[in-house]
């Protein structure tokens, strides 16, 4: 088991048992995301999709409250020039292309709320459940900037058409439309079925042929291989974006609610 140093910049723990490699992630703000969370969950994801005795992994975060709140406002306003608003953004995307480029099947619970960067993480699954009550939105203009790095990935999961909806309109969309719209494959009607579904889906593909899932997960995200310049540009268009005068206004506006 690996866990991260740091408690108020949250924590990255894995652990491996009979070919489940268990990837869990924890902040005290809503299980938000810094900078340093999203460099370990990358790193971890990494170690786990290199580990032989893993087949199958499974990414879920701590609690029973939100799965992921995005992009840590904190960070978001100590963001001081475009090079260190590409890196902060970038680390969205290194974590995107550590699931998808993963031979083996990332299997995400979702047991609560997901805004913003959270949905890119579950786009990125190969397979996803989550509670009736997980609404999900990418809040990302309403803060003055816009789902850049996140929405290729959402766009290849869901379509572009409710991607453009879920950027352009940015509210909560219910559990049923993300499983409608195939952002969530499976619902379940607590946390505790969740997390069992989970577990007893991550058990069958460990007794899976390895060879098998890694040639499906090609075929699942075939097309992604320019995805490193792609993400990387995103990066910058948003780096730059939060610098405005605009954005810094929305997300003073946005925390103070």
């Amino acid at each position: 088991m690996t866990t991260s140093d740091s408690t108020e910049q949250g924590t990255v723990t894995s652990s491996v048992a009979d070919g489940i490699g268990v990837l869990t992630f924890r902040h005290p703000k809503g299980n938000s995301l810094p900078a340093s969370l999203l460099a370990q969950l990358a790193a971890e994801v990494d170690v786990l999709s290199a580990n032989p005795d893993v087949r199958v992994i499974t990414l879920q975060s701590d609690g029973t409250g939100a799965f992921c709140a995005g992009a840590s406002f904190d960070e978001l306003t100590r963001i001081a020039d475009a090079d260190a608003g590409q890196t902060f953004f970038s680390g969205f995307g290194r974590v995107i292309l550590a699931m998808i480029r993963s031979p083996k099947f990332i299997v995400t619970g979702v047991q609560g709320r997901a805004a913003g960067g959270a949905v890119g993480l579950i786009a990125a699954s190969d397979y996803s459940f989550a509670v009736r009550t997980a609404s999900a939105k990418l809040s990302e203009l309403a803060v003055g900037l816009g789902p850049f790095v996140v929405g290729p990935v959402i766009e290849k999961k869901i379509g572009l058409a409710a991607f453009s909806g879920m950027a352009v309109d940015a509210d909560w969309r219910d559990a049923e439309w993300c499983e409608r719209h195939g952002l969530y494959t499976q619902l379940s009607d607590s946390a505790e079925n969740m997390r069992a579904a989970v577990t007893r889906l991550a058990t069958t593909l460990a007794a899976s042929n390895p060879e098998a899932m890694a040639e499906l997960k090609r075929v699942f995200w075939e097309g992604t291989e320019q995805w490193d310049a792609l993400l990387s540009a995103r990066a910058r268009i948003s780096g730059t974006m939060v610098l405005s005068d605009f954005t810094a206004t929305a997300i003073g506006a946005f925390r103070a609610r």
